[in-house]
C-alpha cells in the first residue's frame, strides 16, 4: 500500500497546491469534452496530488479542512477543469460527510468503519463515489427503489436494484450506494452501504453521451445480489440516511457550489482576457461596464458561497446554516448563466468555436440547474425558513 504525502497545513498552501494541479487537469479538459479520452486520468492525478484527504481529519492523516475552505479549494479546481472537480466533489461528499461525525460518541463498529474509510482513502488513495440517483426519482431518498435484505448467516447484505446517473462509473474504487430494505417501499428510511467496483454482481453501462461534463463519466450502474460485509454498512446504522440529509443537507444540496462557481470564474477570466487583448476594446466605456457588472454579479455569489460555508463550519445543522446554502447554490445556478450570456455578447465568434475553452465553459456553467438541489427546490427551501416552517420535519420537504 502507498502512503500519501503529507498535505500541507495552510489554506494558502492548500489552495496553491489545488491551483497547481488545476494546471495539470486543465489541458486535458478539451479531449475528454470531446470524448476522444475517458477523462480518468484525471482522477489519477488528483490521487498523485493528496487531494483525496482533503476533509479526513489531521490526525487521520489528511488536511481536515472544513466546508467553507473545501468550496475555495474545489473553486480553485473548477475554474481549470470543471468536470474533473465535479467528478472530484463525489467523493468529497462522501467523505465530508464521515469527517463531521469525528467528536460524536460513536459504537465500536462506527468507529471501525470510519477508520477504515479514512485509511482507504490516506494511505490506499481510494477514491469514492455515491449512487442515489435512480429513474423517474432523481436523488430524491423518499423514491429509492434499490432494496437489500440480510444474509441468512446474518452477516451479509444483500443489494439488488439499478442507479441512474452515478459519476465516477468505472473510475472509483468505491461507491455508497443508498437502499432501502426489502418489503418497506414508501418508507422515508433508507441506509447507505459501500460498494466496491469489483464486487461481484457489479456492473455499468455506457457512459452517458452528455452534451457537457462528460468527464464526471456519469452512467448506470447494476447490482445483482451484490454481497456485502455487515462491516460495510455506512457507520454501521441502518435506517439513519434520511435523518442525516435533513438535519445537514449542505453536502448533497450544495456540495456542488464550489465546482460551479470556479467554471464560472473561468467564464470571467476568459472574457476579462479576451477585452484587455485589445487596446480598443479595453478603453471602450461600454465593455468595462460590461466587465464591471460580470465582476459585481461574480463577486456577490462568491461572497455568499464564503459565508454559507462559514455558517455551516461554525453552526452545522442550523436552520440559517442550512437556507444559507441553498441560497447559495441558486444564485451561482444564477449568475453563471448570466455570466455566460455577457460573455456570449462580448466575445462574439469565441463562445461558439470549439477550438476556444469559452465555448466549453458556457456548456458546464448551465449544468447547475440539472444537479440537485434544484433552482425551484432552493428557493422552496429559502421561502419556508423565512416562513418559520419547521424544515427538521422531514415531511415540510420533499426530500
Amino acid at each position: 500500500m502507498t502512503t500519501t504525502a503529507t498535505l500541507p497545513a495552510t489554506l494558502d498552501d492548500l489552495l496553491k497546491l489545488a491551483e497547481e494541479t488545476g494546471r495539470i487537469l486543465a489541458p486535458l479538459a478539451a479531449d475528454v469534452d470531446a470524448q476522444r479520452d475517458n477523462g480518468h486520468e484525471a482522477y489519477r492525478i488528483l490521487r498523485e496530488s493528496g487531494l483525496l484527504g482533503l476533509l479526513v481529519p489531521r490526525e487521520a492523516g489528511g488536511a481536515g479542512l472544513g466546508f467553507a475552505d473545501y468550496s475555495r479549494v474545489l473553486a480553485a479546481l473548477g475554474a481549470h477543469n470543471g468536470a474533473a472537480a465535479l467528478g472530484y466533489n463525489m467523493h468529497n461528499v462522501v467523505i465530508g460527510a464521515l469527517s463531521e461525525s469525528v467528536g460524536a460518541q460513536l459504537p465500536p463498529a462506527a468507529e471501525a468503519f470510519r477508520a477504515w474509510m479514512f485509511d482507504e482513502v490516506v494511505n490506499g488513495r481510494k477514491l469514492f463515489a455515491s449512487a442515489t440517483s435512480e429513474a423517474g426519482t432523481g436523488a430524491k431518498l423518499r423514491g429509492i427503489r434499490t432494496s437489500y435484505r440480510r444474509s441468512e448467516d446474518g452477516q451479509h447484505y444483500v443489494l439488488n436494484g439499478e442507479k441512474s446517473f452515478v459519476s465516477l462509473a468505472g473510475a472509483a474504487d468505491y461507491y455508497i450506494v443508498v437502499a432501502r430494505a426489502e418489503g418497506t417501499e414508501g418508507s422515508s428510511e433508507v441506509s447507505h452501504f459501500v460498494v466496491a467496483a469489483d464486487d461481484p454482481g457489479v456492473s455499468f453501462g455506457e457512459v452517458h453521451n452528455l452534451s457537457a461534463l462528460y468527464g464526471t463519466s456519469t452512467a448506470a450502474m447494476k447490482l445483482d445480489e451484490v454481497t456485502v460485509p455487515r462491516s460495510r454498512l455506512y457507520l454501521g446504522v441502518e435506517g439513519m440516511s434520511l435523518f442525516k440529509l435533513v438535519r445537514e443537507p449542505h453536502w448533497m444540496a450544495a456540495g456542488y457550489t464550489g465546482a460551479y462557481l470556479g467554471i464560472a470564474e473561468a467564464v470571467y477570466r476568459y472574457t476579462v482576457d479576451y477585452v484587455a487583448a485589445s487596446p480598443k476594446r479595453a478603453d471602450s466605456p461600454v465593455m468595462q461596464r460590461d466587465l464591471g457588472r460580470m465582476s459585481a454579479r461574480l463577486r456577490a455569489a462568491r461572497a455568499l458561497v464564503h459565508e454559507a460555508g462559514a455558517y455551516v463550519d461554525t453552526q452545522r445543522g442550523s436552520l440559517e446554516a442550512n437556507a444559507m446554502v441553498h441560497a447559495a447554490k441558486y444564485i451561482v445556478g444564477e449568475v453563471g448563466p448570466a455570466l455566460a450570456q455577457d460573455a456570449v455578447r462580448i466575445c462574439g465568434s469565441a463562445a461558439v468555436s470549439r477550438a476556444q475553452p469559452l465555448e466549453r465553459y458556457i456548456r458546464e456553467v448551465a449544468f447547475s440547474a440539472v444537479m440537485p438541489a434544484k433552482p425551484d427546490e432552493c428557493l422552496e427551501y429559502v421561502g419556508k425558513a423565512a416562513l418559520g416552517v419547521n424544515l427538521y420535519n422531514a415531511q415540510a420537504f420533499e426530500w
